[in-house]
């Protein structure tokens, strides 16, 4: 099959009929495109959900780094991830399809370079949605705790995980519609969210802490002697909380003039999130009563409302961010699911001829989001034996969908002058600006592949890297066995294209 090439050509106007352009980069379309430019901002701005990363990973900023990294951690992070999503945002509206990340380092760099990047980001969204709903599970369990004495454990903890992710599949299961008006009110529901929980933790705590405090103070909790490495490790809170943004480019398919409009909503996501995430760890951070004891709480950020405004107000609190939290959840099916319909309608997953099949119906890929809540599943089922599983989930997160926004960022600047830009580009800011992104991405995937806390022992070491090696190995072997069959197509149009997408409709 003859593969299109780069040219010199100057960048082309805004693409008016999207339909047709996704014809031209090969798929006849099949998912309705009924979302519009803000539905797909908010797609990833609930994906990544500050009242969902900031909150279920700030007991381990306590511990890593505390207050200092956290803040100062945040705020440098965020500046890095902005020049990611720039530099992605360029690629996603030259190439708008669901295959998004790995359609893009196909096109740019070839079969390989498409393949080893569709693997991380199936790995990199699955391992998101384990770990968006199981912290959701842990805040659902604190909140049963508080309004009804339930104790958590493992099990109960495992169980609730499991309902959320048959609520998360069953909603996906609708026309796009419903997953877009969901998104959009979850946008202004983050908002006030976070405007109410830090303006009842400004004014209702008998004291806060002290600029001083709250800016510079650090701690180590990790075991680890080198404060450079714990303040290091402890970037994981931000970085884990700044991905999935790419769901904005696994949506547009679905969205109206998604060459437009898709790298719009990444980099609107970004800097709104950054901005609203740093003010919600400033109110959390200067509401602390007593440090030690909301570092040992099981839900540290609940420790802090229940000190604030007691155990009623903090129940209504937690309230908050756990909608807020199946918001995300919901969104990262979405996106996960569109994922794994592309992959497979190219033929690169096991039993691809099932997972890329759609309803004729509401035109969702049903097959998909099912196998995604699935897998999900499975990927957070070690929670049930290691209190250090949880962590192990974020990493995994983190290490396979953070490299995958690099490859196609790199392949591009490889490209030079011979990739075709669409609509929205950086202009001379490219190269810059995507340089920045390639060398922040690559020295975070070293970084979330170390150890977290010591000593070093089956309970506490990180999986993530193993996890990270097991896909790159289980890709390699699958190479082999479907790389005759594994293709992205030049152009849709033959007769044998055609025949292929109808067996996909159901």
């Amino acid at each position: 099959m003859s593969r299109p090439t780069l040219s010199n050509s100057a960048p082309p106007p805004p693409v008016q009929d999207e339909e047709a352009r996704l014809r031209e980069l090969g798929y006849q379309p099949v998912l309705a495109r009924r979302m519009g430019g803000f539905g797909n901002f908010a797609i990833s701005f609930s994906v990544i959900s500050i009242l969902s990363g900031c909150m279920t990973l700030y007991g381990f900023g306590l511990g890593t780094g505390g207050p200092a990294v956290m803040m100062w951690g945040w705020a440098g992070v965020g500046l890095f991830v902005l020049c990611v999503g720039l530099a992605l945002a360029e690629v996603t509206s030259a190439y708008p399809t669901s295959g998004a990340l790995y359609y893009m380092a196909d096109r740019l760099g070839g079969r390989r370079w498409g393949w080893y990047t569709g693997w991380l980001n199936v790995l990199g969204l699955l391992g998101a949605i384990a770990g968006i709903d199981y912290g959701a599970a842990l805040f659902t369990g604190a909140l049963l705790d508080l309004q009804f004495g339930f104790e958590a454990t493992p099990g109960s903890t495992f169980v609730i995980f499991l309902g959320i992710l048959l609520l998360h599949a069953l909603l996906n299961l609708f026309d796009v519609r419903l997953v877009s008006l969901l998104n959009s009110i979850s946008v202004w529901w983050h908002l006030a969210g976070v405007a109410l929980i830090v303006g009842v933790l400004v004014i209702a705590p008998d004291s806060h802490r002290t600029p001083g405090e709250v800016f510079g103070h650090f701690v180590n909790d990790t075991g680890w002697s080198n404060p450079l490495y714990v303040a290091a490790i402890g970037l994981l809170l931000a970085q884990y909380t700044f991905s999935g943004y790419d769901a904005s480019a696994h949506l547009s398919e679905e969205t109206s003039n998604a060459s437009v409009s898709a790298a719009r909503g990444i980099v609107r996501a970004i800097w709104a999130s950054w901005i609203a995430g740093f003010v919600l760890l400033a109110g959390l951070t200067f509401a602390i009563q007593d440090y030690d004891k909301t570092a040992a709480a099981d839900v540290p950020p609940a420790q802090i409302m229940i000190d604030a405004v007691g155990t009623t107000g903090a129940t209504g609190l937690l309230l908050v961010v756990i909608v807020a939290q199946l918001f995300c959840g919901n969104a990262e099916v979405a996106a996960a699911s569109r994922m794994v319909f592309a992959f497979s309608r190219d033929n690169a997953l096991p039993g691809s001829a099932l997972w890329r099949k759609v309803s004729t119906r509401n035109r969702t890929p049903v097959p998909a989001v099912w196998l995604s809540v699935g897998l999900a599943a499975v990927i957070a089922a070690p929670s049930l034996y290691s209190e250090t599983a949880y962590g192990a989930v974020t990493a995994i997160n983190v290490i396979g969908i953070t490299p995958a926004y690099a490859i196609p960022i790199f392949l591009r600047l490889r490209a030079g002058d011979r990739f075709t830009p669409g609509p929205w580009n950086l202009g001379r800011w490219s190269k810059p600006v995507g340089w920045i992104a390639v060398i922040w991405v690559a020295f975070v995937t070293v970084l979330f592949c170390l150890p977290q806390s010591a000593p070093v022992t089956v309970d506490s070491m990180n999986y993530a890297a193993v996890a990270l090696a097991v896909v790159l190995v289980l890709a390699t072997a699958w190479w082999f066995a479907a790389r005759r069959s594994y293709s992205t197509p030049s152009a849709y149009g033959s007769e044998r294209e055609q025949a292929e997408i109808s067996e996909g409709i159901v």
